[in-house]
């Protein structure tokens, strides 16, 4: 039997990392009583203060009642169940990315300056897809339209003329948009 050198005190390597967690800054211990836990971690989420790492579930209540748009009506205060909008906007996270939209070339479809696009890479481009293209060296969101054997690039405001694609141009497609996200 190996007997164990430790006498206790520090230990070369020992311990959490400086600016390691999830603020990337030190971290100090906080001593709750267990029974305190939930009531505590229940108050930073309701502040935001608590905000899953990257890839980790982010689970919201779902409420089984639809707002109206048009003249109010009671609401429900029924809670359906957890929605983790990373399963309802993501199918396939290893082939998903996401890109800032900027201009307004796209309005008409829904896509604004300044928002937020989730965008498939493993998703077919066909025709009346939303893209992510490469056009003359430049990235471009634009409806993607094919008709016969030519193939087009346009956009969702008429004030923008169709990009008619040339064969020797060559078209490269990042994406196909998904789901777009912007603030009201």
């Amino acid at each position: 039997m190996v007997e164990a050198n430790y006498r206790g005190g520090p230990r070369p390597g020992a311990g959490r990392k400086s600016g390691s967690g999830p603020y990337g800054e030190p971290t100090c211990p906080l001593r709750i009583p267990v029974s305190q836990v939930e009531v505590v971690r229940a108050y930073l989420e309701r502040r935001q203060v608590f905000r899953p790492a990257f890839g980790e579930r982010c689970p919201r209540p779902l409420y089984g009642s639809k707002v109206r748009a048009g003249f109010p009506s009671p609401a429900d205060d029924h809670l359906d169940r957890q929605l983790d909008l990373n399963e309802h906007l993501i199918r396939r996270p290893e082939a998903t990315f996401f890109v800032y939209a900027q201009g307004d070339s796209m309005i008409g479809e829904g896509i604004h300056d300044g928002d937020l696009l989730i965008v498939d890479r493993a998703e077919a481009p066909v025709h009346g897809k939303i893209v992510i293209a490469i056009v003359n060296g430049e990235f471009t969101v634009k409806k993607l339209a094919i008709r016969g054997q030519q193939i087009f690039l346009e956009s969702g405001n008429p004030d923008y003329a169709p990009i008619p694609i040339k064969e020797e141009a060559g078209l490269e497609v990042w994406g196909v948009v998904t789901n777009v996200i912007h603030k009201v």
